[in-house]
């Protein structure tokens, strides 16, 4: 059946809530508005208010809150409304939920959801618009996913959370109505910790993730009809743990690397990819590890300035091709 990013996240939701009674999901707006993208819409209706709670305006609580459910027994699902105000629940989940297991010997486990609604290209400015996720994927005992495809954003978002860890899931607002595919019915999940080839080629790879894979995937196709060049387009989906066989293994296939995100260039997850590749496959490699992604600015408002600070399919398809040219 074809469905959309925002259903997919929603069918998951619905599927996991009916086969296990311990999962309920906690946020601000989730219950009677629905949530702020309609993402939990039909929630309440179905399962009450006991199951899908709405929160004061308090990240930290909202994290907290579900670390305390979560070793009682619990499977929260937690709505950080947008991602950007992640950083108020950075402790409780950094210091709090990622620690435990570790804390307690492995005898304790923390199983929760984070959701996190991210990225620009919606005129959403400062605090509506960025692309956090390279600040938790530095920290052991955390899962962070980010799914680009409907098909994956009810997978991994299912894996998620049947997870014994703590998982951070970066979806992309942009996404939510843009992007659309079918999605088989009945259960299925997408592993986390594996990336997929999402287009075979020969002469470069794009490595990416989220909301850059779409723009990666129609440059490559421009750059096969106008340039003849057959560029592989890796999918990350997990940011942490990477696949980092699938990483490897593309780069010794291509011999040339171009790594796309929309996040920062400066500390994003493009430096450990290229790290990875560098030490793992160097003496394959045609021609230098290239990053394209985000200026390193805050996030306009301005339409034409975000257009500007952000990476699109006709800046990756230059990318590309000064690469293959090299």
């Amino acid at each position: 059946m074809e469905v959309t990013y925002v259903k997919a996240i929603n069918q998951a939701l619905f599927e996991e809530m009916r086969r296990d009674d311990n999962v309920f999901v906690m946020g601000e707006d989730v219950a009677e508005l629905g949530g702020a993208f309609k993402v939990t819409d039909g929630l309440l209706e179905a399962f009450g208010p006991d199951r899908v709670i709405d929160t004061p305006i308090a990240e930290s609580l909202i994290v907290g809150a579900g670390v305390g459910a979560a070793l009682l027994g619990m499977r929260p699902v937690l709505e950080m409304q947008f991602a950007d105000f992640i950083s108020c629940a950075f402790d409780q989940i950094v210091n709090m939920a990622a620690t435990l297991r570790y804390r307690h010997g492995g005898q304790a486990a923390c199983p929760l959801v984070v959701r996190a609604p991210s990225g620009a290209g919606v005129h959403g400015a400062l605090f509506h618009s960025q692309n956090p996720e390279a600040w938790f994927t530095r920290v052991p005992g955390l899962k962070v996913v980010a799914p680009a495809t409907a098909y994956d954003a009810k997978g991994l978002l299912k894996s998620a959370i049947r997870d014994d860890d703590p998982v951070v899931y970066f979806e992309h607002k942009r996404l939510y109505r843009s992007v659309k595919e079918d999605v088989p019915d009945g259960d299925f999940l997408t592993p986390i910790g594996v990336a997929e080839v999402k287009h075979e080629g020969r002469d470069l790879s794009v490595i990416t993730y989220g909301g850059a894979l779409h723009y990666s995937l129609d440059a490559a196709r421009i750059a096969e009809k106008e340039d003849g060049l057959s560029v592989e387009v890796v999918d990350l989906r997990t940011l942490l743990p990477l696949d980092r066989e699938t990483i490897v293994a593309s780069a010794r296939k291509t011999g040339k690397i171009l790594v796309v995100h929309e996040d920062r260039l400066t500390g994003g997850i493009g430096g450990e990819v290229s790290a990875v590749i560098a030490e793992q496959a160097f003496e394959y490699l045609d021609g230098p590890i290239m990053r394209l992604a985000m200026a390193d600015t805050h996030n306009p408002f301005s339409p034409p300035l975000e257009e500007f600070v952000l990476p699109d399919a006709t800046k990756i398809l230059q990318a590309i091709r000064q690469l293959a040219a090299y």
